[in-house]
């Protein structure tokens, strides 16, 4: 048995347990209570874990506190929803604890799982039995006991997993949405994973298969070992391509890229991917990956030139030379204020981003629903917004904490997260910010704003589900009003026009309708003239939202 840890090893430990949430992110996924096609847990951890991995392939660490305080900075900067943001904590409380240590034994380790979830606990608002809250801290009381029998580190790893699994299985019984639906906490299960990769590691196991590893860089070619008769293909082709959509299929562009050339390399990550190909036609690669998402960055050698550069004793430019344009490109924008106060506001969909700009949001990050931006991804647009006050808008509620992150970590700034859960609550605050009032003056009025808003989102199930006294059935309709279940019907038009029957559409004095991305615009007239006819009292706006798994967002004030 392994009875301690040093650095390298943490390292290797922290790279294990990201493969294997990112091998069963899907699974966990599926745990997700409510049978809306959003469940992200799965996702958010496997993302958020994914940033220290990534970390940890930069450098060596002779410690485990450099490791770990390496590892706690990245998951912080990449927390995605509730779930990553409270991952972040409890290894951020691990990482206090080991600070100073070079290795860490069973004692060492038991210690710094109660540090994190102390740590986890402090910052939520209202722990809930039944989380992944309850299998931490239960995990941590069982590292400790073991601790008492063994100090070595694999064994109390080993009891603390089994504890936690107990636990997990008892966070049906302990939460009542959990037991109707007849499943263990998506949290608690995505942290189980996540020490048991580590412990695998331990044991020197194989990573999973399936798993989304950290990519390392690919290179470019060997020039010096190339003559010009080792040349097929001119080009040396490298570029980075930020996906539009989740689940983007990348073969039919391989097989593409393949016909056009030869050693090919494609990493991918749920965010982008990264090509490396040799080919005589560069430009032909890059217009096609147009068709995959936004190009951020290409580099292109010609590996015939370099070849005979190289024969005849010169200098060889290569994009190794562009590393640095590379990293300023990554490091981070910070305006100078130009004003007192700008805002920031998460939106998914073309057209809500639109809304948002004409309002005069600073910037607009894409995000919410199925993919939650990091909180480095707020973090660099508040940077990069000039001015002296932010609000940022985070329109959904499992965002709002990776929200609130950024206020610690944003210097020169003042960061005000408006606790927005939805884009119509967004956009009502925006319509009462005062630019000459103060910012308590500013945070009440917008506060209050929000609250006066309804929204109404209607969707389709992901599952069958029986919740809320509906029996649900995958691929029906279904209305959500503030957060809960409405209804749910094999036809959208019946539930639309359900919903506007309901009194709070009856009273409203003003209904705004975003339509989403696989609306049709003359499906959206209709559902506007069946508004019309409903609510007469009230003046009503049809916008094309374009946003993703919501067929129609409906506000309410």
């Amino acid at each position: 048995m392994i009875t301690t840890i040093d650095g390298a090893l943490f390292a290797r430990m922290i790279v294990h347990g990201s493969a294997a949430i990112s091998a069963q992110k899907q699974q966990i996924n599926e745990l997700n209570v409510f049978p809306v096609p959003d469940g992200d847990t799965g996702t958010n951890m496997s993302m958020t874990m994914s940033a220290a991995a990534q970390e940890m392939g930069k450098k060596s660490y002779s410690s485990v506190g450099a490791a770990a305080n390496a590892t706690a900075n990245a998951l912080l900067r990449g927390a995605r929803g509730n779930s990553g943001v409270i991952l972040s904590l409890l290894f951020r409380g691990l990482a206090k604890a080991v600070k100073e240590k070079e290795t860490i034994d069973g004692r060492d380790l038991a210690i710094a799982l109660d540090f994190g979830v102390a740590a986890a606990y402090k910052a939520v608002m209202k722990p809930a039995e039944g989380t992944i809250l309850t299998v931490s801290r239960l995990s941590a009381a069982a590292a400790a006991a073991a601790a008492r029998e063994d100090s070595g580190a694999e064994y109390v790893l080993e009891n603390a997993i089994r504890e936690g699994l107990v636990a997990l299985e008892h966070t049906t019984e302990q939460n009542p949405v959990l037991k109707k639906a007849g499943v263990v906490d998506s949290g608690g299960k995505g942290f189980l994973v996540i020490l048991q990769g580590m412990l695998d590691e331990m044991r020197g196991e194989a990573m999973p298969e399936g798993a989304d590893l950290p990519e390392a860089k690919p290179t470019g070619a060997d020039f010096a070992s190339l003559g010009d008769e080792d040349i097929t293909f001119t080009y040396d082709t490298v570029f980075i391509v930020r996906k539009e959509k989740e689940n983007v299929n990348l073969e039919p562009f391989r097989a593409y890229l393949n016909s056009i050339g030869d050693s090919l390399v494609i990493g991918e990550s749920d965010e982008e991917f990264k090509v490396h190909v040799h080919t005589d036609t560069p430009g032909a690669a890059l217009t096609e990956s147009a068709k995959y998402g936004i190009l951020e960055l290409a580099k292109i050698e010609n590996m015939r030139t370099q070849a005979e550069d190289l024969a005849a004793g010169k200098h060889v430019q290569s994009t190794d030379d562009l590393d640095q344009v590379e990293k300023q490109l990554e490091e981070p924008v910070i305006a100078e204020p130009e004003k007192r106060y700008g805002v920031v506001a998460v939106a998914a969909g073309q057209g809500l981003a639109s809304v948002f700009k004409d309002l005069g949001v600073d910037g607009v990050i894409s995000g919410g629903q199925t993919m939650n931006p990091s909180t480095e991804d707020i973090l660099r647009q508040i940077n990069a917004t000039p001015a002296e006050v932010v609000f940022v808008l985070p329109n959904n509620k499992n965002i709002i904490m990776a929200a609130q992150q950024c206020e610690r970590l944003v210097e020169g700034k003042q960061v005000v997260v408006i606790p927005s859960k939805t884009v119509p609550q967004g956009i009502a605050t925006l319509l009462v910010m005062d630019p000459d009032a103060d910012i308590e003056a500013n945070v009440s009025a917008m506060t209050e704003a929000m609250s006066g808003v309804s929204t109404a989102e209607v969707t389709y199930a992901a599952r069958d589900s029986d919740f809320g006294g509906f029996a649900i059935k995958k691929g029906d309709h279904m209305a959500l009003l503030n957060g809960k279940l409405f209804d749910t019907q094999k036809s959208l038009d019946k539930i639309l026009k359900k919903m506007a029957k309901e009194e709070l559409f009856q009273n409203a004095e003003f209904i705004n309708i975003y339509y989403g991305e696989d609306v049709k615009e003359s499906d959206a007239e209709k559902a506007l003239k069946l508004f019309t006819a409903a609510c007469p009292k009230a003046e009503i706006t049809l916008l094309s939202g374009g946003q993703p798994v919501y067929y129609y967002m409906i506000s309410a004030e």
